[in-house]
Order: C-alpha cells, then structure tokens, then sequence
C-alpha cells in the first residue's frame, strides 16, 4: 500500500471487509471501558506518551479491541516519536476503512476498523520505507493477540 491507495480509498472507499460487527451503542457500552468506548465509538484520542502499547515491543498481533479483527502485526510496528503505536501497513488490504477528516481546520486521513467501524487514529505519509506510511493508533483502539 501506498499513500495514493489511501487516497484513493478515502475518496472512493476501501475493499469490502471479510465480515462486519454491528452492535447498538447501549451493547459497546457493555463491552468496551469508558476510554475504548470514548476513543472508538466517539472518536476520542489518548493523550500521546500515555498508551500500553506505545513502547511495546511484544510481537504478535494488534487486533481491534472491539470485534478482534486483526489489523497490524507487530513486526511493522516502529517508534515514531509521536506518543502512540506506529505501524506501516495494516496486515490486510481491506482490514482497514479510510475517511477523510476535515476536523481541526486540517484534512487527514482517519482509520477506522473496516469490520465494525471502530475509530483507531489516523495514517500520514511520512513514515519509513518501504510504505512510507505511517498508521498513528491509539493503544485503546487495540488488544495484543
């Protein structure tokens, strides 16, 4: 992937996911802490350097913390200098939804799991090669597998 496919996909949407997760709110309430249910259903993010994952160097899976779909793999996981986890690519094309957000007076790119529409953080085209992309996540949004 490339920041172009990311484009691309924001603008025009990404592949279709293997499955979908769909919960009322009142059901994510129920499964998620107040921080995962702020950070992913309301679209929060957590304060930089604060993150269980964020130094983690653990391998495994990260996994979206609302339905486990797999999205990254910890072997593309690097230190960004940011504050949250850092990855290059998601470990499936269609793992990932892509939305333009125009919050903040700025456009970016959001992420968001493309199985159950949980917010993750945001992708920049500033990160290493061979990508060159860099997926910023909040650690809530993620449980290691």
């Amino acid at each position: 992937m490339n920041w172009n496919e990311i484009i691309k996909f924001a603008n025009h949407g990404a592949p279709k996911p293997d499955n979908r997760v769909e919960k009322t709110e009142a059901e994510w309430k129920e499964l998620l802490t107040p921080e995962q249910f702020n950070i992913t259903r309301l679209k929060h993010t957590e304060r930089p350097h604060t993150g269980e994952f964020c130094t983690s160097h653990e391998a495994g899976r990260y996994a979206c913390v609302c339905c486990a779909t797999p999205l990254f793999d910890s072997s593309i996981k690097f230190e960004s200098g940011t504050g949250w986890p850092s990855f290059t690519a998601p470990i499936k094309e269609n793992a990932i939804n892509y939305i333009k957000d125009t919050s903040f007076g700025t456009v970016r790119v959001e992420t968001i799991c493309n199985t159950c529409d949980a917010h993750l953080g945001h992708v920049f085209p500033d990160g290493p090669p061979p990508s060159g992309l860099r997926y910023c996540i909040n650690s809530e949004s993620l449980k290691l597998i």
